[in-house]
């Protein structure tokens, strides 16, 4: 017999729902009798069922870690642990994914059988950080489960003021979008600044994010300190006889409702015998055209990538956008690929050094002004270093005045 279940009204009408509820994962290990984790899952409902009647959190940090790091473990104590014993501890290990998240089955089970050796069971593919999240273990188990899964080849994320796990596309294994080695560009952020990753010592934490191409699929532009995004910038390709099989399929109502109504600078336009054109100035790459037409459009053939600096979510001021940085660079060398590198080291120095405690890097940004920052990495400023774009246009504006005059004559006449 296991461990007997805590009487949890309200945690049971969250199943009541028409949703999956994380509960019923919950009470599935709760109830696997044999299991070395069954009390700790037992008692975990038992505190969260205590916290909802007392609105009121009772886990509590402390430090806990692995020889040699400093980060990648989040600790959790329990405050209530009188009353729930076998969850007293519930640590959560942050594992590296690797670049593209590939995995093959064996590869997962063997994950799985770590697990339930060493923890809960529970285990969270990925988080918003992009790591493997292995919730729930005690500290005595946590040394034993890190060096299993270093022997598999997998390291500690980051956790803490530091740079954290960083989170790449599937890229060009998968996507026909992709303008850049996505995953090249993740491992070698990665293997430079790993010691900042695992010895936290930065004002706050520092995230790279790399997409192939404008899709961003990994809201690197929402989301991280430094966005490497893959892009083109010579013309977008076009196949018209793949535009006029689509336009026969679909109609012509279709087309011009779906795709080019919905360009957000009006740049292509359907012509009389069914083919596409597109003003290629005007284009900025927002990829709806090319995601509804992907045999007719795809990307240009001078690839590189746009990188931009600060994006993240609210914390000391509202939600920001990554602001552009390097408009386009090219990743055809490795003498590239060590250009990016610098940036992203002279990145992290000047952080490490200029921000204020609990800031990310876009608030810096925001405090001390762009050109500081710019020139603090030694970037030339290029007018396309915009963090709304279509806002700024840079226009001239030595004969306003004459111009606004005309316009009070018109509007007098």
């Amino acid at each position: 017999m296991g461990k007997p279940m805590h009487n949890t009204p309200m945690l049971d009408q969250l199943e009541s729902g028409p949703w999956p509820s994380f509960v019923t994962g919950i009470k599935r290990l709760a109830t696997d009798e044999g299991k070395p984790y069954q009390g700790m899952m037992v008692d975990l409902l038992g505190q969260l069922e205590h916290s909802y009647e007392t609105k009121k959190g009772y886990w509590k940090g402390g430090t806990v870690g692995v020889i040699g790091y400093g980060g990648g473990v989040i600790p959790r104590f329990s405050e209530v642990a009188k009353n729930y014993p076998e969850s007293k501890e519930f640590h959560t290990l942050r594992i590296m994914p690797p670049p593209g998240m590939h995995y093959d089955t064996k590869l997962l089970r063997d994950f799985c059988d770590v697990w339930e050796r060493h923890g809960s069971g529970l285990i969270a593919l990925h988080g918003q950080s992009g790591d493997i999240m292995l919730q729930g273990t005690t500290t005595d188990n946590i040394q034993p489960c890190f060096d299993e899964l270093n022997e598999m080849g997998f390291d500690m994320g980051g956790a803490g003021p530091a740079v954290r796990t960083g989170m790449s596309c599937v890229g060009a294994a998968r996507c026909e979008q992709s303008c850049a080695n996505e995953q090249k560009v993740l491992r070698m952020l990665v293997n430079t600044y790993i010691d900042d990753m695992h010895r936290p010592a930065l004002p706050y934490k520092f995230k790279f994010k790399v997409s192939g191409c404008p899709n961003d699929c990994m809201n690197s532009i929402t989301r991280a300190d430094m966005a490497v995004i893959g892009t083109w910038r010579d013309d977008m390709k076009v196949d018209q006889t793949e535009v006029k099989a689509f336009v026969a399929e679909k109609g012509r109502k279709y087309v011009i409702d779906s795709v080019v109504s919905r360009c957000p600078t009006n740049a292509l336009s359907l012509n009389d015998d069914d083919s596409l054109e597109v003003d290629n100035k005007s284009c900025v790459r927002c990829m709806h055209c090319i995601n509804v037409m992907t045999k007719a459009l795809s990307p240009g053939d001078d690839k590189g990538v746009t990188i931009l600096m600060g994006g993240k979510r609210t914390l000391k001021i509202g939600d920001l956008m990554g602001t552009v940085i390097v408009p386009f660079m090219k990743l055809d060398t490795e003498d590239d690929y060590e250009k990016l590198n610098e940036i992203a080291g002279n990145t992290i120095d000047f952080f490490a050094e200029n921000a204020l405690e609990h800031e990310r890097t876009g608030e810096m940004i925001e405090r001390i002004g762009l050109v500081n920052f710019i020139e603090g990495i030694g970037i030339e400023v290029d007018p396309n270093m915009i963090s709304q774009p279509r806002q700024s246009s840079y226009v001239r504006m030595d004969d306003w005045d004459e111009e606004a005059q005309k316009w009070q004559d018109r509007k007098a006449a």
